[in-house]
């Protein structure tokens, strides 16, 4: 465990001096290493074993140089082959010891920054996905994805990596530092005056590698989000369709190119570093064994206590170099639990009230695509005086995760939703129409709670939501979005993802109710059919009606459609149309209207208009009274229907 000798000493010294040492300047939160041991207090067992191997690995180790010391003095210039014989027995069993030693404390190492590194992406990861939708559409992907890894693993280090080489290498000098002086105080006096000799390039030094490093890691991340935006089914589309390839390729070779020249400096730098810590320690090896040996001629210094001397000498600069740094060490360490701790409070703002009691009657029953068994327990949906406003940045976000640093709280100051107030009874449906940005797809989000009202209520099944657990709120509510995602796994996994338990006769009913029964079936692979990132090996209206397949398994008692017909081509609108038909029956739906078919089948239509619902009626109603519904048919409606005419 211990690293002996000029290279290890200088590989040590070299990962320490290339830490940024800005970090020192950073104030971490109150209360930051108070959690931390919160972390540690279930791995103590572990962590106090762990840190006895390191101790104990040290002390083995500055015990080698006084054997020899014995050795030599008291077997090979005595000509003594007993004492020879079992020191070098004594010498033999430290080396098998330190690799116990090192073999423990690598174990317990694993057992316990493993361990931290599961609870922490668990904890992290259980706590992102409850965020609110607003995080999301924030937050850039990377850096999120960053904290469960770079900083997860860097908060790792602080146990299995800082701590280690903290203790080990204080243990290491204080040995070290004591034997030589039992040894030799001269000596030891004349190796310290060259210290300054030793550090004062090595910062020098270290500061560059740190610049360098630092940049290296920002070129690395650029090309990386490069690669990721590229490479996706949506990147390389687009690419294609402007045929940029020459253009992306120059870019990326500009970055890579950067990288590369910053490898060969980095890589000199290193070097240098190398060879002026190889040659100062020969320099102070050198001087030691000058005046040593002008000692041990004269007499008054033993042969074995020279070679004790130089050896302790090999022990001593790494870790005196290593603890010079050890601030930055242990602020580098702290700083990447802060980091994981500070997406860890944000709270988030929908989330279970305390005394949230489970929506009855959530999901229905029956077989999928028939029409519920239970019809007598389905649901109201209803918004009394609501009125709504995006959350500011501050209240969803946080500026290090976003891609750039905020100007402005996005949405803080501009209501969107003005005292909405309707009530769509058990089994009805409602249709929104209204001009794009006029807060239909809000009233729909505050409907399945991606949001709660700034003021007024929503209620479900008579319900207020926010006093609805959010996992019966979301058993009891289906959405279907204009962009059905799928995930980049087999369509059995999409599907049932709805259902876990779900079985193919199950997933495949639903699938005949949605209109896709036969594609499924027609496919060489079946359910088990890779769809592709995000789905794109699906054209759009086959997405939508596995979607809609997906919202039949779950079952739902109240089904919202968000847009789930725009932009299809007419034959693909048809067949979605008739799987919509199956999914809508007898169950409360709310739907986003672009199409006459789902305005003329609605019980009412709500015309919403900034932010305010401005008419409601049936069709024939608003048709007579000649306002806004009468416009937008006209401009929206009428083609459609000359042509179903």
């Amino acid at each position: 465990m211990s690293m002996g000798g000029p290279m290890g000493s200088g590989w040590m010294a070299s990962r320490s001096f290339s830490r940024d040492r800005s970090v020192t300047e950073r104030r971490l939160a109150r209360g930051t290493t108070r959690r931390i041991l919160g972390y540690a207090r279930p791995y103590r067992r572990q962590i106090a074993i762990f840190l006895a191997t390191a101790v104990a690995s040290a002390a083995s180790a500055a015990a080698v140089p006084l054997l020899l010391k014995v050795v030599i003095d008291d077997g090979v210039v005595p000509a003594d082959r007993g004492v020879v014989v079992w020191g070098a027995v004594a010498v033999a069993s430290l080396a098998v010891l330190d690799a116990g030693l090192s073999l423990l404390g690598r174990w317990m190492s694993a057992r316990v920054g493993e361990g931290l590194i599961f609870d922490l992406r668990r904890q992290v990861f259980d706590h992102v996905q409850r965020q609110p939708i607003a995080f999301f559409t924030r937050t850039q992907t990377g850096s999120l994805v960053s904290r469960l890894n770079s900083d997860v693993v860097g908060a790792q280090q602080a146990f299995t990596g800082t701590l280690s080489q903290v203790v080990s290498n204080f243990v290491t000098l204080v040995l070290s530092l004591g034997a030589m002086v039992i040894l030799s105080w001269q000596i030891t006096i004349v190796v310290l005056v060259l210290v300054p000799l030793f550090l004062l390039p090595a910062r020098f030094i270290g500061r560059r590698l740190a610049d360098i490093s630092r940049e290296s890691m920002q070129l690395n991340a650029e090309l990386s989000q490069t690669m990721t935006e590229r490479f996706n089914v949506s990147g390389a589309l687009l690419v294609k369709i402007f045929g940029r390839y020459q253009r992306e390729n120059e870019g990326f070779g500009e970055g890579a190119a950067r990288v590369r020249d910053i490898g060969v400096v980095q890589a000199l730098y290193a070097r240098y570093f190398f060879i002026g810590l190889s040659f100062l320690a020969s320099f102070a090896t050198a001087v030691v064994y000058g005046i040593g040996g002008w000692l041990a001629v004269d007499g008054t210094l033993q042969v074995g206590t020279l070679v004790a001397l130089a050896a302790l000498l090999t022990r001593l600069y790494g870790p005196l170099t290593a603890l010079s740094n050890v601030q930055v060490d242990i602020m580098t360490a702290l700083v990447s639990f802060e980091r994981v701790f500070e997406v860890l409070d944000l709270k988030p703002i929908v989330r279970d009230a305390p005394d949230a009691r489970p929506l009855q009657g959530g999901a229905a029953t029956g077989r999928p695509g028939e029409p519920d068994s239970t019809g007598d327990v389905q649901l109201s949906v209803e918004l009394d005086d609501v009125w709504f406003r995006y959350p500011s940045a501050e209240d969803v976000s946080l500026a290090s995760l976003e891609s750039a640093a905020r100007a402005n709280s996005e949405g803080s100051d501009e209501d969107v939703l003005r005292g909405v107030s309707f009530r769509i009874e058990p089994g009805q449906m409602v249709a929104l129409v209204g001009p794009s940005g006029a807060g239909k797809t809000t009233i729909t989000g505050l409907v399945a709670r991606l949001y709660d009202p700034t003021r007024g209520v929503v209620r479900v099944g008579g319900r207020d939501v926010r006093r609805s657990t959010l996992e019966s709120l979301h058993d009891a509510v289906g959405v279907v979005t204009q962009d059905a995602h799928m995930f980049h796994d087999t369509i059995r996994f999409n599907l049932a993802y709805a259902r876990p338990e779900a079985t193919d006769e199950e997933l495949l009913a639903a699938a005949d109710a949605a209109q896709i029964g036969d594609l499924l079936r027609s496919l060489p692979d079946g359910l088990d059919t890779l769809v592709g990132d995000r789905g794109y090996r699906l054209s759009g209206g086959e997405k939508q009606r596995m979607a809609i397949a997906r919202l039949l398994l779950k079952a739902p008692r109240v089904v919202v459609l968000d847009e789930a017909t725009a932009h299809l081509d007419s034959e693909s609108e048809v067949a979605v149309q008739r799987a919509l038909k199956t999914a809508l029956t007898g169950r409360t739906s709310l739907v986003i209207a672009h199409r006459l078919s789902t305005v003329r089948d609605a019980d009412t239509i709500l015309v919403v208009d900034d932010g305010r619902i401005v008419e409601r009626g049936t069709h024939e109603e608003l048709l007579l009274h000649g306002g806004l519904y009468a416009e937008l048919y006209r401009t929206q409606f009428a083609t459609q229907a000359q042509t179903a005419g």
